[in-house]
């Protein structure tokens, strides 16, 4: 089941800025409705495939997220119909949103796609593939990480600022979201960075009991590729 969770990916899309506390802690102002951007399959790093490749020159930052992987298609979903949007979600997983921060901040400055900061090889290491049924409400569930085994974020998923309706409503009226594709629902506060040889592990706790599933434990390693991050 791990190994096709890329191969039956077409496009992730990724959610920005959907908890509060998230986004004073990066200093960014709050969106009026839901802001995604995409990463490629490609950057999947599934279960027992790691390390993470921090290519040289990154500032590497961490971000679990609670991610969606859809069922069935959808198109042009209405906001308030929450039983369609619920039933078009074939499971979930647990994923790390591994950002070059800055690169990032780079391309913001100038008014350049971010593209880069997010699409790197092995930058979304993702758990197993979670059966519906072990999150049976995705809004009231607990994202966790450690770093080198000291706790950096902990939050409720019910401290989305956009729940699962409204984001697959407006992904939807933009882009059609087929079966396999993954949708990450954004990221709780303590994002930070990591350094080679640390390492990372993430969860995810429903009614206070981790679902095994959901596990992810990976470490940080030196990219061999030949980028090199330098000012634009």
């Amino acid at each position: 089941m791990a190994s096709s969770i890329r191969s039956n990916c077409r496009k992730i899309v990724a959610i920005g800025r959907n908890y509060a506390d998230h986004i004073k802690e990066l200093n960014n102002a709050a969106p009026k409705q839901p802001f995604f951007f995409l990463k490629p399959p490609s950057s999947i790093l599934l279960p027992g495939q790691g390390p993470i490749l921090r290519p040289s020159g990154v500032s590497l930052h961490y971000e679990v997220e609670l991610g969606l992987v859809m069922g069935k298609g959808l198109r042009n979903l209405d906001p308030q119909d929450e039983e369609t949007a619920l039933s078009s979600i074939g499971g979930y997983l647990v994923s790390i949103d591994m950002t070059a921060r800055n690169v990032q901040d780079e391309a913001k400055k100038k008014g350049l796609p971010w593209s880069i900061a997010k699409g790197f090889d092995t930058f979304l290491p993702v758990s197993s593939y979670i059966p519906k049924a072990k999150i049976p409400n995705p809004h009231k569930a607990d994202l966790w990480l450690s770093l080198n085994d000291q706790l950096r974020q902990n939050d409720s998923t019910e401290l989305m600022i956009f729940r699962i309706p409204r984001i697959l409503s407006d992904i939807s009226r933009v882009m059609s979201l087929e079966p396999g594709d993954i949708v990450l629902t954004g990221t709780p506060k303590g994002v930070g960075e990591v350094k080679t040889g640390d390492k990372l592990k993430a969860g995810i706790r429903v009614d206070g009991k981790d679902i095994n599933e959901g596990a992810i434990d990976v470490t940080v390693a030196d990219s061999p590729s030949a980028y090199k991050f330098g000012e634009w």
